[in-house]
């Protein structure tokens, strides 16, 4: 199908004339928030969460039938004249825009914060139900954290994804929590006042020593018979509860794109695939009010990542989980009709002996066919751009960049973290590959030494060879033509090439650039500046 030039959406919102293009054209953030403080907490049910996406279409999704018509594909939202998402309250340009050094990746959201040792940790709040125990703390500098812990049967299992997983998804752009890997002895902890506890029938009573002491038995020490667990420090500002993957927030001025158009939230599904995350839902995001420059805004976060890297956070998890959504019809009438004899492909995957790491791994994983526990709008909705705007930010981490982010997890075995960095490693090639080339893989345009230039993504990740593809070395057809920016009219100039012809007294030109296969082009818009030409709005076409 044929890509949709994504327009400076908040800015033409509000313009007026015809023109496509304005004079801050292409915005790189989202101007100022409104005022958002009566925003209110909200709850979102787990169960109404499932019935509502597994059995309904929340929010506008392609495919969905809406008074006997089909709804067709929309590109995505939320994004400039280049196509990329702006620098928002949602999500932040990193990794891939701006290199990070294996330092700042492994720093991640922070890493200046971790419980101090200094003195005693004291617990404020626990919880005793589910499987794993957990505890709010203050440490001795009275910062707040959520202290969550492995199952006992399965050291690691949570914990190191929810450390690592987080500062991948840092460097992704998304708003996380600072999480860390801390071990500590019984008598690091002490009781705060009047804390609470459910009994066995779940009525609260004051909490006791004992209490503690029985909640640690459930968790798991390290050889030198130390409790270790994840420490994840209270995110500022006040919360507001989860976001939802379609529609948007009523109580929200600044929540005007719906969630299930948003590239940022689309492209997220590639990302969650990547790592595994099935648990991608409205449950495991958290919006925050924060006050920046005298305005209250929501902020957007997500969270918890124990559930990923093959994690359930209280074991392994399903070996159905990323190849089927929990209830598939057909995939249930397959088995049903063969007796059960029909064996999916899925069931045949090896997963590793190590208890830390579950059920991940790469050898059987499908990019595109990945899904979460159950059907999310956004990711349903993406496109092939959408697919290239995420796959370009995966492809952008090194072998030496994800060893590095994969040992914060602080395996214990070194075979098993070598087999979570070995796993990511090949997904990342297989997302490349899947995706990189859906359209014309070219980034990155910009005019150097008179010439139209750009980044070659497929051969830069050794995937010139892919079906349709061409590589830069056999050139690009390229085709010039005068822009009208007030009208949309197009003038061809007869000059191809990559370089950019002489067109005195123009304001506007536009490239439209070709490779071998005639469906995937891209569209570059050039704008006459003081310094020479700029590229000011770029199209996808596949």
């Amino acid at each position: 199908m044929a890509g949709v030039l994504q327009m400076g959406l908040f800015l033409a919102a509000g313009a007026e004339g015809p023109a496509r293009f304005y004079a801050d054209d292409p915005l790189m953030a989202e101007p100022k928030a409104r005022d958002a403080s009566k925003a209110i907490r909200r709850k979102i049910s787990d169960y109404y969460d499932f019935f509502a996406h597994m059995f309904a279409k929340p929010g506008e999704q392609v495919g969905e039938k809406v008074n006997g018509k089909v709804t067709p594909p929309i590109p995505a939202r939320a994004v400039n004249t280049l196509g990329e998402p702006m620098a928002s309250a949602w999500w932040e340009p990193r990794h891939y825009y701006k290199k990070m050094s294996v330092a700042e990746l492994v720093r991640g959201a922070g890493n200046e914060n971790a419980p101090s040792k200094e003195g005693k940790w004291t617990v404020v709040k626990a919880k005793s139900e589910g499987v794993t125990p957990g505890f709010e703390i203050l440490d001795a500098k009275k910062r707040r954290y959520v202290l969550k812990f492995d199952p006992l049967e399965y050291p690691e299992i949570a914990t190191a994804p929810d450390a690592l997983v987080s500062k991948l998804f840092y460097a992704l752009g998304y708003n996380v929590p600072e999480n860390y890997i801390v071990q500590f002895t019984r008598e690091d902890l002490v009781l705060g006042e009047d804390v609470q506890i459910l009994d066995a029938k779940g009525k609260p009573r004051k909490m006791t020593q004992r209490d503690v002491t029985e909640l640690l038995m459930r968790v798991p020490r390290t050889k030198e018979g130390l409790y270790r667990g994840g420490a994840s420090l209270y995110l500022p500002g006040k919360p507001v509860g989860p976001y939802k993957y379609s529609g948007m927030r009523r109580d929200d001025p600044n929540d005007i794109v719906p969630h299930e158009h948003r590239r940022d939230l689309r492209g997220l599904g590639v990302f969650c695939a990547w790592v595994a995350h099935d648990d991608s839902r409205a449950v495991n995001s958290l919006d925050m009010l924060h006050t920046e420059g005298g305005v209250t805004f929501v902020k957007h976060y997500l969270i918890d990542f124990g559930s990923t890297l093959g994690s359930a956070s209280y074991g392994p998890n399903s070996p159905r989980s990323g190849f089927e959504y929990l209830f598939e019809r057909g995939a249930a009438a397959k088995n049903f009709f063969s007796l059960g004899l029909a064996v999916p492909y899925w069931a045949r995957a090896e997963y590793p002996a190590y208890k830390s790491v579950g059920r991940f791994e790469s050898k059987l994983f499908r990019a595109a066919e990945w899904v979460p526990e159950y059907p999310n709008p956004a990711f349903v909705n993406r496109l092939a751009d959408d697919n290239f705007w995420a796959a370009k930010q995966v492809m952008a981490f090194t072998d030496e960049e994800i060893r590095a982010i994969v040992k914060t997890g602080e395996y214990s075995d070194p075979g098993a973290e070598k087999w979570v960095a070995d796993a990511l490693i090949e997904r990342r090639d297989k997302i490349g590959r899947a995706f990189l080339t859906q359209v014309l893989p070219l980034d990155r345009f910009r005019v150097e030494g008179g010439k139209l230039a750009f980044d070659d993504l497929a051969a830069k990740h050794g995937l010139a060879k892919s079906p349709g593809y061409r590589t830069e070395d056999m050139g690009y057809k390229v085709e010039w033509s005068l822009f009208d920016n007030g009208s949309g009219a197009a003038t061809a100039l007869g000059a191809t090439g990559l370089t950019v012809p002489e067109a005195p007294g123009a304001s506007y030109m536009k490239a439209l650039v070709k490779g071998d296969d005639a469906k995937k082009t891209v569209t570059v818009y050039l704008r006459r500046g003081s310094g020479g030409w700029n590229v000011v709005g770029l199209e996808r076409g596949w």
